[in-house]
């Protein structure tokens, strides 16, 4: 069988498993959120922490929860690290230093999961499971928390209630995220990830079965249930410092099909969860569509350009193979690293800085979209959601209408809310960019001059504004510049945009729904799907397209 076609089978068989699943998991995610009852477990929880579930929340008070939880887990995980030199389970790892401590808690607290430190030399049991592990359930479930008061914001009308945050929480990791975390590492165990406490071990080195006189060290850890929630919450740290490429924690080929399954698993059911929620399955219907467009289209063309070069090494190896893990291949190395930039997840089964100089320009795209196709768990839903506003809006200008999106008007103050949503992050990352390579300084830890260089820098921002937490396998970050400015992207490009999210949620509330005309767009239908996805790719264009020309696309270009 050819690589290219084991590459498409691998991706039909994709589509096929998620197709199979997104109906009952969405409808699922629906009553979720939808219920008044509350598991016995969940008034413990709420009892602990002093919180009222059934108190309606306007959209500051949903925002002084979710910044206020998040502030507290950011204190909670930088202490965690501070200390673990004196944890039980600390492997004899010492304290974190301070600037990395604070990268790494702003890191897992905004689901980036970016990672300047190496995972299996750095982190003792404790602070992997009751740091890190934790927050990988509790970030996740506020991105979908997020996602699902923008629901109810186009939902409801007459009230500025967006539900409430502690229960739209809580319910997040006991009935959704906790369940199919523990399936999925269950699955992963019984094909080869490991799980357990144990300490570092030294093992002798060796080629063909004969000892090469060398050893080295290797720890044990929990890893194949981190590895569950990490790739189903669009989270992304890995345990290893070599991610889901390292045999621990992606073992065989059907492993790697899991993980990307995972990965894209909630950000597409969530658009049933919409429809359901708004009470017309042809609107989720039209974000699938347009998510679907996209990441296909995407996909198909980082086969494209790591199939199609050409020369010696490129024919024998069958493909661009440098970088890629060789019991995966080029198809599902590619499909792995489209999936992973295009939601927030940033796992790795290879290194993106060794695709090919139009690869990882793609990869780099993925996540300047705004990783909305299908996105992270929740901020892919709210920030596709964001777009449809801006599409509208444009459709309304063009025809002469006020524009209107699922009976709601589309005027000053939720276009300014979009506005500011979409150009939050582009600042972040340009700037910041900016000011890297014009300081003497950050530019010694580019591994590579030129175009190539420039990417590592440009993808690191990049990565860390729209927490994705990738990384391009180049640049040594770990710097107090980049651990501090990275850290400080990683917590404005993750709250500032849902004060909009929640500002533009809590206007939706309260409008009396428009009855649809003659004249009204009709958002559910092909039209519409199109006029959304070519708004995505032209705003995103516009934005970045003089970066990438100095980055990857110079680099693509020359090759």
């Amino acid at each position: 069988m050819s690589s290219v076609l084991a590459g498409v089978l691998q991706l039909l068989a994709l589509i096929a498993a998620l197709a199979l699943a997104y109906r009952p998991l969405g409808d699922y995610m629906a009553k979720v959120y939808s219920s008044d009852k509350h598991l016995r477990v969940e008034k413990w929880i709420y009892k602990g922490i002093g919180a009222n579930p059934n108190t309606q929340m306007r959209w500051p008070a949903y925002l002084r929860g979710v910044l206020a939880f998040s502030a507290v887990s950011v204190l909670f995980l930088y202490l965690l690290q501070r200390i673990q030199g004196v944890l039980p389970g600390s492997l004899g790892f010492s304290a974190i230093d301070p600037d990395q401590a604070f990268n790494t808690a702003a890191s897992f607290v905004t689901n980036t999961n970016w990672q300047s430190y190496y995972g299996e030399q750095a982190m003792g049991h404790v602070v992997q499971t009751a740091g890190l592990a934790v927050q990988n359930f509790v970030s996740a479930a506020v991105g979908i928390a997020v996602a699902v008061a923008l629901v109810r914001g186009f939902a409801r009308s007459r009230t500025g209630e967006l539900g409430n945050f502690w229960s739209d929480l809580v319910r997040g990791v006991v009935r959704i995220l906790l369940p199919l975390s523990v399936v999925a590492a269950i699955v992963l165990v019984a094909c080869g990830a490991i799980q357990n406490f144990s300490g570092v071990h030294e093992v002798g080195q060796f080629l063909n079965g004969h000892s090469m006189g060398g050893s080295q060290e290797w720890n044990g850890g929990a890893v194949a249930s981190q590895e569950a929630i990490k790739e189903l919450g669009t989270n992304g740290g890995g345990y290893f410092n070599a991610n889901s490429a390292h045999p621990f924690e992606n073992p065989t080929p059907f492993t790697n099909l899991f993980e990307i399954f995972l990965i894209l698993l909630i950000p597409f059911a969530l658009t049933r969860t919409f429809g359901r929620m708004v009470g017309s399955l042809k609107q989720g219907y039209a974000i699938l569509a347009t998510m679907v467009t996209i990441w296909i289209g995407f996909t198909a063309l980082m086969m494209w350009t790591e199939f199609s070069h050409h020369g010696p090494a490129f024919d024998i190896a069958g493909g661009a193979m440098e970088g890629k893990e060789s019991r995966f291949g080029v198809g599902a190395s590619s499909i792995f690293a489209v999936a992973t930039t295009l939601t927030s997840t940033g796992a790795v089964d290879s290194f993106h800085s060794s695709f090919t100089g139009l690869g990882g320009g793609i990869t780099m795209l993925g996540m300047q979209l705004g990783e909305i196709a299908p996105g992270g768990v929740g901020s892919g839903l709210y920030g596709v959601l964001i777009m449809a506003i801006i599409a509208v809006f444009i459709a309304g200008l063009m025809v002469g209408r006020t524009p209107e999106y699922l009976g709601k008007k589309i005027g000053t103050r939720e276009i300014k809310f979009a506005a500011c949503y979409i150009l939050i992050t582009p600042a972040l990352v340009l700037v910041f960019t900016a000011a890297a390579m014009a300081l003497p300084t950050p530019g010694n830890s580019m591994t590579n001059s030129g175009a190539h260089g420039f990417s590592e820098i440009l993808y690191a921002y990049t990565s860390g504004a729209n927490n994705n937490g990738s990384a391009f396998a180049g640049l040594n970050a770990d710097t107090q510049w980049f651990n501090t400015t990275i850290g400080i992207a990683m917590m404005l490009g993750r709250f500032l945009p849902m004060v909009f999210v929640l500002a533009l949620a809590g206007s939706l509330a309260e409008q009396r729904p428009v009855p649809a005309t003659a004249g009204t767009l009709r958002t559910e239908k092909p039209l519409f799907t199109g006029l959304l996805v070519g708004t995505i790719l032209i705003i995103t264009g516009l934005t970045y397209f003089p970066a990438l020309a100095l980055g990857p696309l110079a680099e693509g270009l020359a090759s």
